[in-house]
């Protein structure tokens, strides 16, 4: 893993509008994203949690660009392509692919498998007929299914081999960056240990920089090299794996980790229980976003002052925007 970043990102912001009335004029505004900055190194696999609907499938998109961004900017391998349009994206999307969370429906029901697969190489014009059969067929030993496998339709497989036949999809054109949008939550869990140890397996081959988005931290655990926590459309906390689950900072953190099942029924646990609902990020709480639920929120300060992401007090890696945890308040 090198420490040259290959995404950075600056106060990423995407927002949504909200119409309504017989002329659809904008009512409201949806803020998915809220101003998120961060780097991906060379080589790295962060993995990105958070309860539903807080922006990370959001974010993925934003990074894919499959989304425009509001305002912000995206730094992919040095260039600016935050706002690249038409064939100027063409080389950036060759570099890029994301694996979907639903492998039905994000195949086309009516075309061969094999033909999904080559559709990217015959968009970017590489090879003949012979050589992406060569390539696609190579792919599809390459994710732990068989040649023949290429002439059939996705309802003939199960929704485990439907994931392999996405994550094919999403290498079969060499990528640098991959977003992996929850890609086991719509598994089994049997099946999710042996895609998961695939993904694995693939990134350290291939060399990939993977963005692994996923609500089950038990998962991020087994596959990433940072965790990011995100929390209506803010990144709360982002630290090394290791500093994450065994030294949380954040509340929003430690109330995510106490939610982990436990495979041992007589072991005690300490759970945190968080108060109320998430907010609308349609109209998003003062200051720090979490502070309505939050337990140790200082009156005057958490509902006021939005909080950065800040270095704690042990380790320059581990970031959290908490005024309490990373000693903001006794320099107020």
């Amino acid at each position: 893993m090198s420490d040259q970043p290959l995404i950075e990102l600056t106060d990423l912001v995407k927002q949504f509008p909200v119409r309504g009335g017989v002329l659809q004029r904008q009512v409201a505004t949806v803020n998915a994203v809220a101003g998120v900055s961060m780097t991906i190194s060379r080589g790295e696999t962060v993995g990105l949690v958070g309860e539903s609907g807080c922006g990370k499938s959001t974010l993925g998109r934003l990074l894919t660009r499959l989304l425009e961004p509001t305002s912000g900017k995206i730094i992919f391998d040095g260039a600016d392509i935050t706002h690249l349009q038409g064939k100027q994206l063409k080389p950036f999307r060759k570099r890029v692919q994301i694996i979907f969370q639903d492998p039905y429906s994000s195949l086309d029901p009516r075309t061969q498998v094999g033909n999904s697969i080559s559709e990217g190489l015959k968009l970017h014009g590489i090879g003949d007929k012979d050589e992406r059969r060569d390539r696609v067929t190579k792919m599809l030993e390459l994710v732990g299914l068989e040649a023949h496998h290429a002439s059939r339709f996705p309802h003939e497989f199960s929704g485990g081999q439907r994931q392999r036949i996405g994550i094919a999809r999403a290498l079969i054109l060499e990528p640098d960056f991959v977003v992996a949008d929850e890609p086991v939550s719509a598994l089994d869990v049997s099946v999710q240990a042996q895609v998961l140890n695939l993904l694995k397996e693939l990134q350290s081959e291939l060399d990939l920089t993977l963005l692994f988005i996923a609500h089950n931290l038990a998962v991020v655990e087994h596959i990433s090299d940072r965790v990011a926590v995100m929390y209506l459309g803010r990144i709360a906390e982002i630290t090394d794996r290791e500093s994450l689950y065994k030294n949380p900072l954040h509340p929003y953190t430690e109330a995510l980790l106490s939610a982990i099942p436990i495979p041992d029924p007589d072991r005690p646990r300490n759970r945190t229980i968080l108060q109320g609902e998430v907010p609308s990020p349609i109209d998003p709480p003062s200051g720090c976003f979490f502070h309505p639920r939050c337990p140790i929120a200082v009156e005057g300060v958490c509902d006021v002052e939005v909080p950065q992401l800040e270095q704690s007090t042990t380790s320059a890696d581990h970031l959290a925007a908490c005024h309490v945890r990373t000693g903001r308040l006794s320099r107020l």
